[in-house]
């Protein structure tokens, strides 16, 4: 059955790859990178799909294997155009390049972005909408999967605390979930073509912002387009997607007393405007004219907290009170449930609440404190793989900070190059700045960060849970 799972992702993949290929072919550029691309997914689903399964369900450790190892084919896979076209002819860069893609990282190791050709392109952005929604919940969407292991899929891929269903059916959420994804990105397409941007370079950064990723076509990122509308309407849109994407079922079932009551949204909204109230104040403080404060200072904090990576601005010269502030951000993260990455603003919420609770009870040992989130008590269970998740959050990034160190010019690079892995942010500061890149990093680092942008977008426990014995044991484990 895992095979069965495995090979339909990359039955799926394949039929992906075909659209990066019709772009080649409509611009004509050469088409056998991707034609021997989408032979090899094919080939591999073909083979994988020749096992019949005794069994039509898995449980849980089956369902973390399964989505770490469709994330690592799948990159694997899918860097392939870019070493066979010659444009990056190291398969470790390649795969950097591809996991920073479908993870929606948008870190590169491409110094001048410009010189790919529009198909490549293409390709390097249709990563970060792939792989925003998710690869699983993508299939999930189109093929029928048994109720129980369409949920424990959903669990080890999608982000957040908790995964609930928004109707009875798996398969159905998933469906409303990339009705959704695609009516949003088909918005802020047209908005963009409104506001005079071609038509490709529109697609492509509807890609990059659906996806919270990041990559661009042009070195100096959104910046290059010098129009206040595109900044706007981009930087609204990444908020927007920052936002969990339950929010907007409630919203068409006008169930708005769910919305209002959503402590996530609302924290996430007060972060998002302190933050530019903050910055704006202190970049204007700084001689830059306050309009454009304001809108630089929004753009950026919306690009971090939603973490997608875009910048209007080198915010490495920014005030270091300004620099600190989206440096919080990194860890942040936008809303459970959403494209984003980072620990995710509902975690932020349950441990400032877990602390609170010791705190009274520490006063207080007869006290009973229950907290709550959204109304509804939050177990024990949570809150303790909540705190968990968020120690071995921190241990990874210092670990891998560490082992990248020599690789860095100071301590801030690889601290925020480690940091903006795991957070699926991309550019960080210093080395690996906006306006920065990560060709110079060895390939020990790249493949160390490569393992941290799937470690956080996996939300770490499905990834580590393959190195654990248990995994391989025959007592199945629900």
């Amino acid at each position: 059955m895992v095979c069965r799972a495995i090979g339909t992702t990359l039955l799926c993949m394949g039929a992906l790859t075909l659209l990066p290929l019709l772009i080649c072919a409509i611009y004509g550029e050469e088409l056998l990178p991707f034609v021997i691309t989408s032979g090899i997914f094919f080939l591999a689903a073909g083979i994988l799909l020749t096992f019949r399964p005794r069994v039509k369900e898995f449980f849980a450790k089956e369902s973390f294997f399964i989505v770490s190892v469709v994330w690592i084919i799948v990159s694997a896979i899918g860097c392939l155009p870019f070493v066979l076209s010659g444009f990056i002819p190291n398969y470790i860069d390649a795969f950097f390049e591809t996991v920073s893609g479908f993870t929606t990282t948008g870190a590169t190791i491409i110094r001048d972005v410009e010189i790919l050709p529009r198909g490549l392109l293409f390709w390097r952005s249709f990563t970060h909408w792939i792989g925003g929604m998710g690869v699983l919940v993508f299939v999930m969407a189109v093929l029928p999967v048994s109720r129980e292991s369409s949920l424990l899929l959903a669990r080890a891929e999608m982000p957040g605390p908790v995964v609930s269903k928004l109707v009875p059916k798996m398969q159905n959420t998933a469906v409303i979930l990339y009705v959704t994804y695609f009516a949003l990105s088909f918005l802020l397409f047209v908005l963009l073509v409104l506001g005079g941007m071609p038509v490709y370079d529109s697609i492509i950064h509807t890609f990059g912002t659906a996806g919270t990723g990041g990559f661009s076509i042009m070195n100096l990122s959104v910046g290059a387009y010098q129009s206040a509308y595109i900044q706007w309407v981009i930087a609204i849109f990444m908020l927007l997607f920052g936002i969990n994407f339950n929010i907007y079922f409630f919203i068409l079932l006008r169930d708005m007393r769910s919305v209002f009551k959503n402590e996530e949204l609302r924290t996430y909204f007060i972060i998002v405007a302190v933050a530019t109230a903050l910055i704006s104040t202190n970049l204007a403080m700084e001689g830059e004219k306050l309009s454009e404060a304001v809108r630089h200072g929004f753009f950026q904090v919306a690009s971090i907290i939603s973490t997608t990576g875009y910048s209007t601005a080198n915010y490495d010269l920014w005030p270091t009170f300004s620099k600190f502030i989206l440096f919080l951000l990194f860890f942040f993260g936008a809303c459970a449930g959403s494209t984003s990455g980072g620990l995710k603003i509902s975690r932020v919420v349950l441990c400032l609440k877990y602390i609170r609770s010791h705190i009274t009870r520490s006063i207080y040992p007869r006290t009973v404190v229950l907290p709550r989130l959204n109304g509804k008590v939050v177990g024990q269970e949570t809150l303790g793989m909540t705190a968990v998740y968020v120690i071995v959050y921190m241990i990874i990034v210092i670990l891998c900070g560490l082992i990248i160190s020599p690789d860095c010019p100071d301590m801030m690079t690889s601290l925020s190059a480690s940091l903006t892995a795991i957070s699926n942010v991309g550019p960080g500061f210093g080395g690996v700045g906006p306006m920065e890149n990560y060709a110079g990093l060895s390939a020990l680092s790249k493949i160390v960060l490569s393992l941290e942008m799937l470690l956080g977008r996996l939300e770490i426990f499905p990834m580590l849970a393959c190195f654990s014995p248990l995994m391989y044991k025959r007592r199945r484990l629900k």
